[in-house]
């Protein structure tokens, strides 16, 4: 057991320690206790990880070179939907384009602009902080399609804004900025590229002036070819902590965090810490907590929010999450830089209509009756993944299929979408989402959803085998 029998005051920490322990080493917390604590701050830790390998490897190219990566401090587009092979990002979208940036707000505050859209055209600028909560969110929903400035402040930061500017108070120094904006396809390019184009990234002190040119610190050590979550997955204890707690250093929990941070601390866990500096039972004990923590949140993914018709509805804690350490970490897993509900709800087919596991080796329908067609302010898709939530490459290019494509209405108004891996023919052609053979991965959007959907009272059709 991690015990102790005699204890002393450790006055720069301000705890009770063990003697001759290191500070901060559990006193009273017996294996189990703490092999939990260890587990539920890995699952703590796995969004802050998660977002510092993404970021490393989003940013560690040169300007130019990557559509949506590049440098800090500056917007990086993507000007068309993503390729069959992309894998930076799991479960991307096919309605919107992205425009991707990375603040850096050690040097003090940045200030985003975004044009006026005369035709009052879906867009949103989500926010993250480095433990992946959406803590503002510009756009179309929240101020509107006219012109917006809002000036992005690091914690602690005192100072005045100029006229017109909009503060935004950010928990961490690092920020992710993932804009979307509403795409209708190829056609939709030219003006989409319009909107994008007018997204701006200046720092607060070059105000009036131009922004300084960004330039890119290429280190050869930052892999970026491996995906980041199996770079995360790939990590031993040591690696993982030892990174979780250097992080923590420059982007602090959150207030509401004290309770976990003070359990951490009792095993050692500290900002700054290092694994090969705890107690050697701790070291133990933490070295299976990866491979624990990963199954649990793999076992949850399935649970983690109530299934209406075989569809997971996450409708509430998304986006901001809380003490919802869990949530967050699922959600981290399943979709880095997912939506708050009143943006965007993302259903995800766990099952068909007869409770069984959805495959690409059956063929199915996805029936809406003329009421049940999803109701949205904005616009709604289905998109297909494959089982590790990526798109495959198909005869008709097609990731997704919504409300904006050409589809062929029954005449009662009702709609058929056929999900399958075959073509269903040619006259049904326009209503068939392609799959790859094996686990299916199935994910409908809601773009701007209406209260019914917020509220529970509407859902998903189940999808029936065929």
């Amino acid at each position: 057991m991690i015990h102790s029998h005699r204890a002393g005051w450790d006055p720069e920490r301000g705890l009770v320690v063990a003697a001759g322990r290191r500070p901060g080493v559990a006193v009273d917390m017996d294996r189990d206790e703490a092999r939990s604590v260890a587990v539920t701050a890995y699952i703590c830790l796995y969004p802050l990880v998660t977002m510092e390998i993404t970021r490393l490897q989003s940013t560690n190219v040169e300007p130019g070179q990557r559509p949506g990566f590049g440098p800090m401090n500056a917007f990086w587009h993507i000007r068309e939907f993503p390729a069959a092979d992309f894998k930076a990002v799991v479960r991307p979208n096919f309605d919107t384009l992205y425009s991707s940036a990375w603040l850096d707000l050690t040097d003090g505050p940045m200030v985003v602009s975004a044009g006026a859209d005369p035709d009052g055209r879906y867009y949103e600028l989500p926010m993250y902080d480095m433990w992946t909560d959406a803590f503002a969110v510009p756009g179309q929903r929240t101020t509107g399609t006219g012109a917006g400035t809002w000036a992005v402040i690091p914690p602690g930061w005192q100072g005045s804004l100029p006229h017109g500017v909009d503060r935004i108070d950010a928990p961490t120094p690092h920020v992710w900025i993932i804009g979307r904006t509403q795409t209708n396809g190829p056609a939709d390019y030219p003006a989409v590229h319009k909107m994008q184009d007018s997204f701006g990234l200046i720092p607060l002190s070059h105000w009036g002036g131009q922004a300084p040119p960004v330039t890119a610190a290429i280190d050869p050590a930052v892999d970026v070819r491996t995906p980041p979550l199996d770079q995360v997955k790939g990590m031993s204890a040591a690696e993982f902590f030892d990174l979780g707690l250097s992080l923590m250093k420059l982007h602090p929990p959150h207030l509401t965090d004290w309770s976990l941070i003070a359990q951490m601390r009792r095993l050692g866990l500290v900002a700054g810490a290092r694994v090969d500096g705890l107690d050697p039972e701790v070291r133990d004990l933490l070295h299976d907590v990866p491979a624990q923590a990963l199954q649990v949140l793999q076992q949850a993914l399935p649970r983690l929010a109530k299934v209406v018709n075989g569809w997971q509805m996450n409708i509430d804690t998304m986006g901001v999450y809380g003490n919802f350490y869990l949530k967050r970490a699922v959600v981290a897993m399943a979709g880095l830089g997912a939506n708050s509900p009143e943006d965007a709800i993302y259903p995800m087919l766990m099952a068909d209509a007869d409770g069984q596991p959805i495959t690409g080796d059956h063929d199915y329908v996805l029936h809406f009756g003329q009421d049940e067609l999803p109701p949205v302010h904005a616009f709604w898709s289905v998109t297909m993944y494959d089982a590790e939530g990526f798109q495959a490459a198909n005869p008709l290019n097609r990731f997704a299929i919504g409300d904006r494509d050409a589809l062929h209405y029954n005449a009662d108004g009702s709609l058929d979408l056929c999900l399958q891996h075959e073509s269903p023919g040619a006259e049904k052609e326009a209503n068939w989402l392609p799959a790859p053979r094996g686990p299916l991965g199935i994910t409908m959007r809601l773009y701007s959803p209406q209260a019914s959907v917020l509220n529970g009272t509407w859902a998903p059709p189940a999808v029936r085998r065929a």
